[in-house]
């Protein structure tokens, strides 16, 4: 079985915070501790710092070096055992870039994962931030009765308005110069064609947004790719579906993505994981979980609040969007393609309008899969929209990788380019970056909180999974397509 995978996550706000403590004016080192929530995907571990907890006088002692106190350590594990929280130690050292641990850290952390293990029941997460904010992190695992291991984490993640990445080269190496995306690097230099390449990037929904998506992150030279569908190729499918023949019929979307991925990559080796399930379902779940960033291209109400607990609950990134084709009287009258990127420090997809909470109830309760209930909705209504058009679905796939490249990368220094909306008629694209939540918005409460105050699981959830692999049988659609 391969070993599960580590990693560490934070919203920008939490960075910030600890970056004014550790990385100070003297130039000496400093610490803090801070609480975490785990997020447990099907191949990797995460812990996400939600509550930083600073010193207080006499918690530390300061002198070019940093050592802390007992008292200090004794109200970090109070906290953590009432917030039932995992315990994070940070500290700063004098030089940038990725940083290893002298013989002192490794004493002082491999002292503390014992007392901080049995009072959490959760390992002890060190982190190192060099000058220049650069963070490395490692999880201390216990090994027999009383040896505890230290495992180092591929990557440590900064979320918010950009998404902030910093890899552990030995665990996650830069890619190597390929001639094949020559010009790609040229826009925005090799350092940042790196942290693109490692990002483990998922796919929600591979239908006609979702493959242009996966194909277009292939040939940007992507190395890690997870592919989340359950549903199969139908012959309806076919005008809209990139890389997907009359043969195709039957066969897995994700199957048919994952053939084209391995066609067009750019990469020296590209890893595809293919999970058939809804979001909705356990293993799709997890699967998103295992995820830097995701994108929504799903065409229901239900999928898109999952992705969007996910982007902030689990602090992953969600790139979300659909199309909305409108009829007046029979005769096609316009159509409208929207997009936003959703993390913390920026507005959440229900606070967007993305769906409506009455309309995930309705799903829950199976009723956009009663054909009753839909007879006697009218014509004209959301739950009937079903059409779309390729070349609205390309122009809007376009957009989705533009806002994922703006989030990953700060080209131009423009991490967030805002709410967009394409206009057929007249012909215009729309920006807006003035959009916020609205107060008291549930998404902002549980940011790195994980799934400790999210029921997704319920005794309906095979059921919801059996109604959505009918619908797609069936050759349905219920909400404007993503």
């Amino acid at each position: 079985m391969r070993d599960r995978e580590f990693s560490v996550a934070m919203s920008e706000s939490v960075d910030a915070q600890l970056r004014r403590h550790l990385l100070r004016i003297d130039g000496q080192e400093d610490l803090a501790f801070a609480l975490w929530t785990p997020s447990s995907g099907s191949q990797r571990e995460s812990a996400l710092l939600h509550t930083v907890v600073l010193p207080q006088r006499g918690d530390r002692q300061v002198h070019g070096n940093v050592s802390f106190n007992p008292s200090y350590v004794e109200r970090v594990t109070a906290l953590a055992a009432r917030e039932k929280c995992g315990i994070a130690f940070l500290h700063s050292h004098p030089g940038p870039g990725w940083q290893h641990m002298s013989h002192d850290d490794v004493v002082a952390e491999s002292r503390l994962a014992g007392p901080v293990g049995a009072i959490t029941g959760l390992p002890l997460v060190g982190l190192t931030t060099g000058s220049d904010g650069t963070w490395s992190a490692r999880v201390w695992s216990r090994r027999g009765s009383r040896r505890y291991d230290r495992t180092w984490c591929r990557s440590v993640r900064v979320v918010g308005q950009q998404l902030g990445v910093s890899f552990a080269e030995h665990l996650a190496p830069a890619p190597e110069f390929r001639e094949m995306f020559r010009r790609t690097v040229t826009v925005w230099g090799e350092t940042k064609h790196a942290d693109l390449a490692r990002l483990r990037v998922g796919i929600v929904g591979l239908g006609s947004v979702g493959s242009v998506v996966a194909e277009t992150l292939a040939r940007m030279g992507l190395e890690s790719l997870t592919l989340i569908d359950f549903d199969e190729v139908q012959p309806h499918n076919l005008d809209r579906s990139l890389g997907a023949g009359l043969d195709d019929v039957g066969a897995l979307k994700i199957d048919v993505a994952a053939r084209q991925i391995a066609r067009a990559s750019t990469a020296a080796s590209v890893e595809v994981r293919r999970a058939p399930f809804s979001v909705a379902e356990g293993a799709g779940y997890r699967a998103a979980l295992d995820c830097d960033v995701l994108f929504s291209c799903v065409d229901r109400p239900r999928a898109r609040s999952i992705l969007n607990h996910l982007a902030y609950a689990h602090l992953i990134p969600v790139i979300d969007g659909g199309i909305a084709v409108r009829f007046r009287d029979g005769r096609f009258a316009g159509v409208d393609w929207q997009l936003q990127t959703v993390a913390p420090e920026r507005p959440c997809l229900q606070c967007l309008g993305a769906f409506e909470p009455s309309d995930v109830s309705t799903e829950r309760d199976g009723r956009l899969d009663d054909p009753t209930y839909l007879a006697g909705l009218p014509a004209d209504h959301r739950f009937k929209r079903n059409e779309n058009v390729f070349a609205f679905s390309t122009n809007l796939a376009s957009l989705e990788v533009l806002q994922f490249v703006a989030l990953a990368t700060g080209i131009a220094k423009m991490p967030n380019v805002g709410v967009q909306r394409f206009r057929y008629i007249p012909g215009t694209l729309e920006a807006d970056t003035t959009r916020c939540c609205v107060e008291g918005c549930d998404s902002i409460a549980l940011t790195g909180r994980g799934d400790e105050h999210f029921t997704l699981w319920g005794r309906d959830l095979a059921a919801e999974a059996a109604r959505e692999r009918q619908r797609a049988a069936r050759g349905e659609r219920s909400m404007p397509t993503g």
